[in-house]
């Protein structure tokens, strides 16, 4: 599916900036919004850090992008991958971890603990795993 695709089946209006934007998304996966804006402005100069921001939360807003905040760190990123997944946090990277079975599980767990009410369905799970480095004495 196109980028126009994408962001039309989203409900948006397709727009140059729009498209570019996502188009940087697809390239950076997960990026903080330096690192966005550096991008997006690198292949149009006179875009605007306040509509890069209106855009990103746009496209959050519209499930095509979601954002995710380093637990460590507290720095916050957009994520372009706006499904249901994890992440595995490794340093300062954040890396996808797609594990459906990991995700029922926590859905049945939720369920016979009655941490959810019988008329609630959990829209989405995300869990952040934090890896620590070994150190050796």
């Amino acid at each position: 599916m196109t980028t126009t695709d994408k962001i039309k089946q989203a409900g948006l209006k397709v727009t140059p900036q729009r498209r570019v934007v996502y188009e940087v998304m697809t390239e950076l996966g997960h990026a903080q919004m330096e690192e966005i804006l550096s991008a997006v402005q690198a292949k149009v100069c006179n875009i605007t850090p306040s509509t890069v921001y209106r855009i990103l939360d746009s496209f959050c807003k519209a499930n095509l992008l979601a954002m995710i905040c380093h637990p460590e760190t507290g720095k916050c990123c957009y994520d372009i991958t706006a499904h249901e997944h994890h992440h595995l946090c490794v340093g300062n990277k954040i890396v996808d971890f797609d594990d459906s079975e990991l995700s029922a599980m926590i859905r049945r767990y939720l369920k016979e603990k009655h941490v959810v009410e019988s008329d609630e369905e959990i829209a989405k799970i995300q869990v952040q795993i934090i890896t620590d480095k070994k150190t050796t004495k």
